[in-house]
């Protein structure tokens, strides 16, 4: 066994040295252009990216909490209103739901850690708008379909937070793309990820793609007329050229992703004490793209703290609470109990496309003497 190894949870110097020169050129190609707002570079990457999802229209904003709330805006969720989500999330979900003025409704997840439809019409009431799915860790929501036909009955918008799951697919269709409108991110740890904040709406409906075009750039609709009252989201045309380059490596980088989290389920799965996320096989409904390899362990707290003295990077999602768990953001008091079971053995091993293999084995072995 390789000794005293230095495992990150993801390396950015590494992924941006593999491709170096070609970033270098793209940034220049676009810098020399002089066009940094709302260019042909973006206009390129909406139309690449509306084309990878399987959508009619793709906008580019600034990131995907513009995506999430520009979603909102363009849809007419706002005071009075409620929409129903879940804890288990970054809190931008929620946040944005606050800010337009909404009621946040939570439903608990399913063992794969995301939202469990079957307890979502228990929790619908007249005043309920929208529901915001959300596809964390390369997994579309499970279910969305019957999530779909709830919506549909109910009268009720879908927006997928799919900030985590470009390209997974379920039955057939991409993620972001069962609703009204899915929303993506590109942090740069995410699986399509710039060098910096930038994220993208997605959607088959006209009018609203209009919409949200025109509140992203101050309301702007033809030239220099203002139709409604806007912000500033936009994407930068640097991001979407670096963005564009990348958007053909994805692929490749999810088979990568993919051959990862097997290699991760085939040497854990003896683990009593662990939790594995589930595996994926081709034939499934579910293509997944293991933006993250999320587990649970018993002794958690113990377990990471073992594998930092090996040095072995991990991550707790969001400091490792749910969103309901903060108390400082003045939630209706709720129980989740499967989340916050969750949130005591919640934890994150490293997974990238360029993390090597005597890596990832170097982490598998120290989880099995953990253990043993």
């Amino acid at each position: 066994m390789i000794e005293n190894l230095k495992v990150r949870f993801f390396d950015y110097p590494l992924q941006f040295k593999k491709y170096e020169k070609k970033y270098m050129e793209v940034i220049k190609r676009t810098f020399e252009k002089g066009a940094y707002i709302l260019g042909e570079d973006l206009e390129v990457f909406e139309k690449n990216l509306a084309k990878f999802v399987g959508a009619k229209y793709a906008i580019g904003v600034g990131n995907c909490t513009d995506a999430l709330l520009l979603s909102l805006l363009a849809a007419g969720i706002g005071p009075g209103d409620e929409v129903i989500s879940v804890s288990h999330t970054f809190i931008a979900t929620i946040e944005v739901i606050k800010f337009v003025g909404a009621t946040p409704v939570f439903v608990d997840i399913s063992d794969d850690h995301n939202m469990n439809v079957d307890l979502v019409e228990a929790v619908i009431t007249p005043r309920t708008k929208a529901v915001f799915p959300v596809s964390l860790n390369g997994r579309i929501c499970g279910n969305i379909d019957k999530l779909v036909k709830i919506a549909k009955r109910h009268n009720l918008l879908v927006i997928e937070d799919a900030a985590q799951s470009l390209g997974a697919i379920y039955k057939g269709k991409g993620a972001g793309t069962f609703g009204l409108a899915g929303c993506f991110s590109f942090y740069p740890a995410k699986l399509l990820g710039s060098f910096g904040d930038a994220g993208a709406v997605v959607t088959d409906d006209k009018k609203f793609a209009e919409k949200v075009r025109m509140l992203r750039n101050h309301g702007k609709g033809e030239g220099a007329d203002i139709k409604l009252w806007g912000l500033n989201c936009r994407m930068d045309n640097v991001h979407a050229a670096i963005l564009n380059f990348k958007l053909k490596k994805l692929p490749e980088w999810i088979k990568r992703r993919r051959k990862i989290a097997k290699i991760y389920n085939d040497e854990l799965s003896d683990i009593k004490e662990l939790k594995l996320p589930p595996t994926s096989a081709e034939h499934d409904d579910h293509y997944d793209v293991f933006q993250n390899y999320e587990i649970e362990g018993e002794r958690r707290d113990e377990l990471v703290t073992y594998l930092k003295s090996k040095g072995i990077e991990v991550s707790l999602p969001w400091g490792g609470k749910g969103v309901h768990q903060f108390n400082a953001l003045g939630l209706a008091k709720v129980r989740l109990s499967r989340t916050e079971e969750l949130f005591k053995k919640v934890m994150m091993l490293p997974l990238y496309p360029e993390i090597k293999k005597e890596h990832v084995k170097y982490v598998i072995d120290y989880i099995h003497k953990f253990y043993k």
